[in-house]
């Protein structure tokens, strides 16, 4: 192998040997404790080396990195104390996660690294939304992120690099094509010869790095990163390397033919440098005994630390405590000074006040700029907050989720619009696997609000209708909001917004221009979780949310001798269960009605809830109105067949005589 040493001073030549050694020696070491079942599982990147401490070397200290599993180096470099390290692969209390997640699963803002997910994907996207906050703040940093070459076959891959080129963002995205994605080969993975020429298809600037090579990482990277910092704007790295033990440990590697491993193995990252450095006179072989020495007593030391540390304990408390960031609304009532406006007004409102209290709040979407999105709710906010902050995406749902999680991570909050609710399965693998779960794993807040213009009886059709709230109050770490009301819709928007947690945020599209109420003028909010007591009444609990709010109270008009009790929910998670037992042990008869189909939906859960908590209580059976177990038809004819609208009267005056 060819080393440029005259690139470098004596100084960094030896800076770098030592840095690639250290995850070398802990690596080894990790190896034999995983014999020995003291570690659970292992995912190495011997050989690698070269790669996570060039990477990291380029970058300042308060640049952010998104390493993978085989990045050990970019640990070491920003110097987290091993017995951290050593605490987290043990699952114990000094390490990241509490003992919640596992190996390089978690991140921390003290030393500016965001860990992956198993996923892969989302991380790409993640560093987008870094790197938009930094731009955004007139930061000249840049943000590294790595995948492998089995990682850029994820659609997120082709969505983070298009979001990077189209905003041009300084992301350095580093793909370390290492030979094999677990046991299938790269012939088996993608037909281009090099992974950097995708670069060309992004408009995106692309490099092949020799990836074993410290010299070629370091110098080129620091060139390229210098140069990001002055002309910001994304570069595509290709590192040429190899995986030389199996995905993990368990796996093996006797899918690899043994030639291809003897290559890679004379390839040896540090093994070649050394050499090289004892040549140049830059490293004697006492000084490399010194340098080992030293660092095994630095791994042996920091495993006593992390061997006679307890293990991990928690309560259900503590536990149900950190699926979501604390967080207290500070209260902002609504004025005496209304007006009287449409539901969709009533979004609007408190979006552009929402924009207007805080300045780090950005708005993304389909069409949400100049063409105020398909509904016109940001209609005229380029002109009063610029485009920088209102900001049309790609047809991206999964990047552009992943980038308001990056938003969060680098301090700032974010909206993001689907443009119908039904897209959001395009993003739901970020939203129900990174936004849910962070706090809870390493104590990282998602400060996104996702907007959900939602369900049928406007014609729309199968995949323009649905009300789908049930994916995600299935999922612990989200909440999810749906009001019926103007007023409700305008103070819980703000309020969503206020919360770091992750909020979805249903909006019927059947009210959007058909309910209108009477709305504070200024900034208002309500508290998440809790039901509006809309009517009082003995002789049975009506219970619902969103547009069937409005059937219920129609259906009561209608049959006026009934008196019931009735609850709009306008939360779903968190749940006001303290507001619907109440109610049920005061009538002892439920009834439930949703816009989703029965099955697995919101109302089967509160059914499940009161037959646990009121049975005693309970006059009659719980019954449920929703819709037909089919999609959403599209004539008006089976549409209004399918809603539970038209067997809503009937349900009702059955319980009362039941």
């Amino acid at each position: 192998m060819n080393f440029q040493l005259d690139l470098l001073s004596p100084e960094k030549a030896i800076e770098l040997y030592k840095a690639m050694l250290k995850p070398r020696l802990i690596e080894t070491k990790m190896l034999t404790l995983l014999r020995q079942g003291k570690i659970s599982k292992w995912f190495s990147g011997i050989g690698q080396e070269a790669i996570a401490v060039g990477v990291t070397q380029v970058l300042n200290q308060d640049e952010y990195i998104l390493p993978m599993h085989r990045n050990l180096g970019v640990f070491t470099e920003r110097k987290i104390p091993l017995y951290r390290l050593f605490e987290q692969w043990q699952g114990k209390a000094n390490g990241f996660t509490k003992g919640r997640d596992r190996s390089f699963h978690f991140g921390t803002q003290e030393f500016k690294i965001i860990g992956m997910i198993s996923h892969l994907g989302p991380q790409l996207g993640v560093a987008d939304g870094i790197a938009l906050a930094h731009k955004l703040r007139e930061k000249n940093k840049i943000t590294a992120v790595f995948t492998g070459e089995g990682g850029t076959s994820e659609g997120d891959f082709h969505e983070a690099l298009n979001v990077a080129s189209v905003w041009s963002l300084p992301v350095l995205f580093c793909v370390e094509n290492n030979g094999y994605g677990l046991s299938t080969p790269t012939e088996e993975q993608f037909k281009c010869e090099h992974i950097a020429d995708r670069g060309q298809a992004y408009g995106m600037e692309a490099h092949i790095i020799d990836g074993n090579n410290i010299v070629e990482v370091y110098t080129k990277l620091n060139e390229i990163a210098t140069s990001m910092r002055e002309n910001q704007r994304p570069v595509l790295i290709e590192f040429k390397t190899f995986r030389r033990r199996g995905h993990e440990e368990a796996s093996g590697t006797k899918y690899v033919p043994d030639d291809l491993m003897a290559y890679w193995k004379s390839k040896d990252p540090i093994d070649n440098y050394e050499e090289a450095l004892i040549k140049a006179n830059l490293l004697t072989p006492k000084q490399k005994q010194e340098f080992s020495t030293k660092i095994i007593k630095e791994i042996t030391e920091h495993l006593d630390i992390a061997f006679k540390a307890p293990a991990i304990s928690s309560s259900v408390e503590d536990e149900l405590a950190d699926v979501y960031k604390s967080f207290s609304l500070e209260p902002s009532p609504k004025s005496e000074v209304t007006t009287h406006i449409r539901f969709v007004d009533a979004i609007r409102n408190s979006l552009q006040q929402s924009m207007q209290k805080f300045d780090n709040l950005v708005i993304m979407g389909q069409d949400v700029a100049e063409y105020g999105g398909v509904f016109k709710i940001t209609e005229g906010f380029v002109e009063q907050f610029g485009k920088e902050r209102v900001r049309n995406t790609p047809i991206c749902e999964s990047a552009i989720v992943s980038a308001a999680m990056g938003l969060s991570i680098n301090g700032m909050k974010a909206v993001v619009e689907m443009q119908f609710a039904d897209f959001v399965s395009s993003g739901f693998n970020p939203i129900v696997n990174y936004l849910a779960k962070v706090h809870y794993r390493w104590n990282q807040h998602a400060d996104v609000v996702v907007r959900m213009p939602c369900g049928a009886g406007v014609g729309a059709g199968p995949f323009h209708s649905q009300t789908n709230e049930a994916w995600f109050t299935k999922t612990p770490g989200l909440k999810v909001v749906y009001p019926a009301f103007p007023e409700d819709a305008k103070a819980l928007l703000a309020a969503s917004i206020e919360d770091p947690n992750p909020v979805l945020f249903f909006e019927h599209k059947a009210l959007y221009r058909s309910v209108r109420g009477d709305v504070s003028e200024n900034y208002t909010t309500l508290p998440l979780g809790k039901a509006n007591h809309l009517k009082e009444g003995h002789q049975i609990s009506i219970i619902s949310f969103g547009a069937a709010v409005h059937w219920v109270l129609e259906s009561l008009e209608e049959l006026d001798h009934v008196e019931a009790d009735v609850l709009d929910l306008r939360t779903l998670a968190p749940l006001d269960e303290e507001a619907i037992i109440n109610s049920v042990k005061k009538t002892g008869k439920l009834l439930i009605v949703q816009e989703d189909t029965s099955f697995g939906g919101v109302a089967s859960d509160i059914s499940a809830l009161i037959s646990d908590q009121c049975f005693e209580y309970l006059d009659g059976p719980i019954k449920i109105v929703s819709s037909l177990p089919t999609p959403v038809p599209f004539a008006q004819a089976l549409e209004t067949q399918f809603l539970g609208k038209s067997r809503l009267n009937k349900s009702i005056e059955d319980l009362v005589n039941y």
